[in-house]
């Protein structure tokens, strides 16, 4: 059985093409999402420029002391994602159901620290930064870069109404309007490989995104990997591919197009050997990694129910009943507590 890949998509002409180019590109992210649930799309519209310097932005956030990065703590608890987070504060324990081993779980610390912020328009999650004088131009950069990503996304929604042959284009990126989203810069310290594979500690356990859509950029040094949806179980490596983004179907769009997406699983792992170095003692030392996820979702009073071309009364039911965005999320999170 060949190994699975993840397709990727030139976005170029999604922006300013013809119609007929429009509706070929919509076709091919539909067809990847109905795959495996994940698409990495080239030309997709913000510059490499960009996308270094969120990358040097977060270099630098992340080599300030301790003491400075509290300044802009993580609020306790699981509902206002803003701020800094340090190692083991966050800990993801989904698709494990076997009551013991989600104990064991929990008591595995991810080696990783992430900063969160979000639209600026945000009354119910409000960003929280350092000041000015921490370090100059941070927040100015990150609030223009939240922006640029957002428009990105509301393209990919277009996109997949394309695909569904809606008269409205705009079917679900009106549902997000107030894009309230959240932009997270992550980064995994360097540690002993053995540490991961041994479970002593890990990265990012398997997990699927709760919402619609996840941009991902991340560094060279990789380490993302992504469930084969035909061999359960079987996770297969998604290379660091320069100048493109990783885009990923997440839960609520599952949801919302009837089963038609699939809401892809991943992880984070010890990367490749040749992304290590060896220390004195001959360990294998696993560089640092850094990525970007955005995640997006609706708007918190949107209704979600089975997408028009997702369904039909005579061989494709309905799958899930209506929900509200909200009630969505209190759901998923209520089975997480």
């Amino acid at each position: 059985m060949a190994a699975a890949t993840i397709p990727i998509v030139d976005f170029a002409a999604f922006d300013s093409g013809s119609n007929k180019a429009r509706k070929v590109i919509a076709q091919q992210i539909d067809q990847a999402f109905q795959d495996l649930g994940f698409v990495i799309l080239q030309n997709h519209g913000l510059s490499s420029t960009d996308v270094k310097q969120a990358f040097q932005r977060s270099k630098q956030f992340f080599a300030l002391p301790t003491d400075v990065k509290q300044l802009a703590p993580h609020p306790p608890g699981h509902t206002h994602h803003r701020g800094w987070s340090g190692v083991g504060r966050e800990k993801v324990s989904q698709h494990v159901y076997d009551k013991d081993e989600l104990k064991h779980l929990r008591h595995v610390q991810e080696i990783k620290e992430t900063f969160e912020s979000g639209n600026t328009t945000d009354d119910m999650q409000p960003n929280i930064w350092l000041s000015e004088h921490h370090l100059p131009g941070f927040r100015a950069y990150i609030e223009v870069f939240f922006q640029k990503c957002a428009d990105l996304i509301e393209q990919v929604l277009k996109a997949l109404a394309i695909s569904l042959n809606s008269d409205d284009e705009t079917i679900l990126s009106n549902n997000h309007s107030r894009q309230l989203y959240q932009l997270r810069l992550a980064y995994y310290p360097s540690v002993a490989a053995s540490v991961l594979r041994t479970g002593v500690q890990d990265r990012c356990a398997a997990h699927s995104d709760f919402g619609t859509l996840t941009l991902l950029f991340q560094d060279a040094n990789s380490g993302l990997e992504v469930e084969d949806p035909q061999r359960p179980g079987n996770f297969f490596p998604v290379p660091s591919i320069a100048n493109t983004v990783i885009v990923n179907c997440g839960d609520l769009l599952e949801r919302w197009s009837n089963g038609r997406w699939r809401s892809g699983v991943h992880r984070v792992v010890a990367p490749p050997v040749d992304r290590a170095r060896t220390d004195d003692a001959g360990e294998e030392i696993l560089r640092s990694r850094f990525s970007i996820p955005f995640f997006a979702a609706p708007n918190p009073d949107a209704l979600i129910e089975p997408l028009p071309g997702c369904w039909n009364d005579a061989d494709k039911p309905r799958k899930y009943g209506p929900i509200t965005v909200h009630d969505y999320v209190m759901m998923r999170m209520e089975a997480i507590r």
